[in-house]
């Protein structure tokens, strides 16, 4: 179903005087305000169906180096950093976060990002001093959520792409302790 506007006149007293605007002598001051007005509703209509859009298409994939788990090596009485390589291996712009089960051990910088189709980042994960045997390390993982953004959006992350309707996708990354 389209939508119906309201059209200007086409007499020959009409011209063009900016994208939008019509003037006309014939016309009155109600016509030109309604068809200003429907060409607003219009623009508008069109931002919002362009954002749905990008909403519901499913996110490409994205690759991780390394690609399954973050191994940590002992000694686990200093800090420990392991980088992780993420790229968007899909056709849209993207925006990323990171989740950790562990927030008091796990940290992750930086902890969210947007990136392009064929873009990548460099991310650290960093392990804090804890001791080993101790603690329960069983369930440890970062989880990388990634959603599209909305078509012309800035290219800054924006936590509220991830509240709406549109589809969420994760990838989780357990995290090894070797004693």
């Amino acid at each position: 179903m389209g939508l119906l506007l309201p059209a200007p006149c086409r007499t020959n007293s009409e011209r063009l005087t900016t994208p939008g605007n019509v003037e006309c002598s014939s016309c009155s001051s109600a016509e030109k305000i309604a068809f200003r007005y429907s060409r607003q509703i219009l623009v508008l209509t069109n931002r919002q169906a362009a954002a749905a859009m990008a909403q519901s298409v499913p996110p490409g994939d994205i690759n991780t180096q390394p690609g399954s788990k973050i191994v940590f090596n002992a000694p686990y009485d200093d800090k420990h950093t392991y980088h992780i390589k993420i790229t968007n291996a899909g056709g849209r712009r993207i925006g990323w976060a990171i989740k950790t089960t562990n927030m008091k051990r796990l940290g992750v910088d930086p902890p969210c990002g947007v990136l392009d189709p064929k873009e990548n980042v460099l991310m650290a994960v960093s392990c804090d001093s804890f001791a080993y045997g101790q603690e329960d390390t069983n369930n440890d993982r970062i989880t990388i959520e990634w959603t599209n953004t909305p078509d012309g959006a800035a290219k800054q992350f924006r936590r509220e792409w991830f509240q709406g309707d549109g589809m969420v996708r994760r990838k989780n990354l357990p995290i090894e302790y070797n004693p």
